[in-house]
């Protein structure tokens, strides 16, 4: 049994298009509604209440247009709403969290500096990168108390990633090395493992990343795992598309603009042709 049902996929803004974009790759028969809460974002510096509000309100959106399945593409809203969206509606509902288990338990097969310690014995160093409210949330903590005995964690907001990449300036080195520079050069990075990448929006700066940071540090971002979660819940309820179908998607947002719309187009990689603007 198949479903050609669509997938709803929502973000405060944009940065959900780089778990779409996974899906694009790895679910290319899915059709997917991609909503764009761009008016409101981001979320991370916003009230547990207000994010809930919000959220449910894009859920509403994308239930309303026929949506089999729920993915809630940003890190805050996992958060804040993920349980309660769960109580409210009946359809699958795929939430994110930071990579942090990932992160603990990958193997670093990069050479490390000298002065580096040994992960075998002091376990490993990361830094997780997310939003405000995602590292004071309880369901962070309890992430967090999994490993934190076994390992060295920092949280490190990072909010002007979200409004870098909201406005299109990712491909502006200048601005995009300065933030990283702002934010990470208080750690020692010889001795650091991962970073993760905890907010969706944080996943397009991978390359400026790769410009400022030693390379032995991996960065570690959770939206392979959530697409493959997708796929298995999909399976298990019998909801796939059918794999002889060519998917197809559809962004909507509160777009301030013709140029965020644009922007959309080009963080997915795909062209005005294949994807379907408000």
């Amino acid at each position: 049994m198949t479903s050609s049902a669509p997938i709803g996929v929502f973000d405060s803004g944009l940065g959900g298009l780089s778990v779409v974009r996974r899906m694009r790759r790895e679910m290319p028969n899915e059709n997917i509604i991609f909503y764009a809460d761009c008016s409101n974002a981001p979320y991370g510096t916003k009230s547990v209440e207000q994010v809930r509000l919000l959220s449910c309100s894009a859920a509403e959106r994308l239930i309303k247009q026929g949506a089999k399945a729920l993915v809630v593409a940003c890190n805050t809203a996992t958060s804040a709403a993920a349980e309660q969206m769960r109580e409210k509606y009946s359809l699958p509902v795929i939430g994110m969290e930071p990579a942090l288990k990932t992160a603990c338990e990958a193997e670093n097969t990069a050479e490390k500096p000298e002065n580096a310690p040994d992960a075998e014995t002091s376990g490993r160093t990361v830094i997780v990168a997310a939003t405000e409210l995602t590292l004071r949330e309880e369901k962070f903590a309890r992430l967090m108390k999994r490993f934190e005995d076994r390992h060295t964690i920092y949280r490190q907001p990072c909010p002007d990633f979200v409004t870098i990449a909201e406005n299109g300036q990712l491909n502006d080195a200048k601005i995009t090395d300065k933030a990283i520079h702002r934010y990470f050069d208080k750690y020692d990075l010889s001795k650091t493992d991962s970073i993760v990448l905890g907010c969706t929006h944080f996943v397009f700066f991978r390359d400026a990343f790769r410009r400022v940071i030693p390379k032995h540090v991996k960065l570690i971002d959770g939206n392979e795992g959530t697409v493959r979660h997708l796929k298995n819940v999909l399976k298990a309820a019998d909801k796939e598309a059918d794999k002889d179908t060519v998917g197809t998607v559809r962004i909507e947002g509160s777009f301030a603009d013709a140029e965020q719309k644009r922007l959309a187009f080009e963080l997915l990689g795909e062209t005005p042709e294949t994807v379907t603007p408000l």
